[in-house]
């Protein structure tokens, strides 16, 4: 197994480097990166290297509807009616079918660039709401697909206990959702026991949003996840939509992220998903207790939900990452491209996501969501530095796009021009998943992924 790596360009901490040699344990945890040397022996990377990236909001079973909700429905198509079409998927969704359209998508991300995925996972129950025999089937289903793929998996079990505010009673398809915070803690403590020793796995739990869960129900699974595991990452829904924020304040009198901020100990390990209609004070809040924005670019522009204030959260330096969520894009380069484009539209400017001191966008962009990524899934990964998971990107340096550019302008070339996936390799704690653009699995999980959707589009 390769366990060094020598790059002629690479992506650090502390910004582009030349000459760099990185190797890494038989655990996958990288022990030496040192610029400005020789090979030693090493294999060359056949382009710039760069932190594999993490993708923080994954719904995998919703890529299979990618793309099929684009005919308008209703005279003013928004999110909630775009549920509505994803709750059919959801009651015609087999144990069979949650696994195959999972291995497909994780190998997808892989190829892309993605090294891990947070699991936002709400599928607990059979169709009618029964539980399986066993209650964790669709988590091991979510697990055995992620280990088929080989990307890092972080599972957070979620927390849906009502249809709305005021508690609302759940809908017909929202009954495979419906737990308590005792069953939630439940489940996630049984397999965070049962898979113990399975590398490249963890557990955190989600509380879904301010509208599926109440204060108590919050606090009780919060502590309960302190009492499993106290550094377990913390996902929760927050100001997605506008008649979200504004149930919120005539339900509870306050905005979402300060009615959670009110009630939970909000730290590093909390990840507020979308934040699109943060306000000025929940966004210095936030920042204050050290948790992450979750952005979720291209689902947000697809259901129309709204723009994110990155430029201030970027002048501010607050921690933020971004994840795939519904999956009608799998490239984190595209992610990135729209996420700076909202904000070129918004300011009417270019190049938002820059400073003097850190002009190119493409980088700063790049390594502040791996960085942001790997923090809120709570892992040492998200940067090429000794003591970190060794979760690289080689990018194809013989793309005739990248010839005669330094390694800066070939990763904005790689993410502002064209739609071409320029990734080559992937490892995933030292372990080549892709090589040469090419996995392993990719061929039996495209197949296994076809007769799926031919079931379910027969239905």
């Amino acid at each position: 197994m390769t366990q060094s790596l020598f790059a002629r360009d690479a992506l650090l901490p502390t910004g582009w480097a030349r000459d760099v040699l990185i190797a890494w344990n038989a655990a996958g945890e990288i022990t030496l990166v040192q610029p400005g040397g020789d090979r030693q022996g090493a294999e060359a990377a056949c382009g710039p290297v760069i932190p594999g990236m993490p993708n923080i909001h994954s719904h995998a079973f919703q890529r299979a509807m990618a793309g099929l909700a684009e005919t308008r429905g209703h005279p003013t198509d928004t999110f909630w009616t775009w549920r509505e079409e994803m709750y059919k998927l959801v009651l015609a969704l087999s144990p069979e079918d949650v696994e195959a359209i999972a291995a497909f998508l994780y190998v997808e991300m892989l190829r892309h660039g993605y090294t891990s995925v947070a699991e936002f996972h709400y599928l607990h129950h059979q169709p009618d709401g029964t539980p399986y025999a066993d209650p964790a089937e669709l988590s091991h289903r979510i697990i055995a697909a992620a280990r088929h793929a080989g990307i890092a998996l972080t599972h957070l079990p979620v927390l849906y206990a009502y249809g709305g505010f005021g508690h609302k009673p759940l809908g017909a398809a929202q009954r495979r959702f419906a737990g308590t915070a005792e069953s939630i803690a439940r489940l996630t403590g049984d397999l965070v026991r049962g898979y113990a020793n399975v590398p490249d796995l963890r557990f955190g739990i989600a509380p879904h949003s301010v509208r599926a869960v109440d204060a108590l129900m919050l606090q009780e699974a919060v502590s309960a996840m302190d009492g499993i595991d106290a550094t377990a990452p913390i996902h929760m829904h927050a100001s997605e939509q506008v008649g979200e924020v504004a149930e919120c304040r005539a339900t509870h009198g306050v905005t979402p992220i300060d009615w959670i901020c009110e009630i939970a100990p909000v730290d590093r390990r909390w990840c507020f998903i979308h934040s699109t209609h943060i306000t000025a004070a929940e966004r210095d809040r936030v920042i204050d207790a050290n948790a992450t924005a979750g952005l979720c670019p291209m689902t947000e522009a697809n259901l129309g939900d709204g723009i994110f204030p990155f430029a201030d959260w970027f002048a501010a330096e607050g921690s933020w990452a971004i994840g795939g969520d519904s999956h009608v894009s799998v490239s984190p380069f595209e992610e990135l491209r729209q996420l700076e484009y909202s904000q070129r539209l918004v300011t009417l400017t270019r190049n938002v996501s820059a400073r003097g001191d850190a002009p190119e966008v493409a980088s700063n962009l790049w390594g502040a969501a791996a960085a942001g990524g790997a923090r809120a899934l709570m892992r040492d990964a998200g940067r090429i530095s000794v003591g970190t998971r060794a979760d690289l990107v080689v990018l194809d340096g013989d793309e005739a796009d990248f010839t005669g550019l330094a390694a800066p302008t070939q990763l904005a070339v790689a993410m502002f021009s064209g739609n071409a996936n320029r990734v080559r390799d992937v490892f995933v704690s030292g372990r080549r998943i892709v090589k040469d653009r090419f996995h392993a699995a990719q061929d039996g999980v495209r197949d296994r992924f076809a007769a799926a959707l031919g079931r379910l589009r027969a239905r």
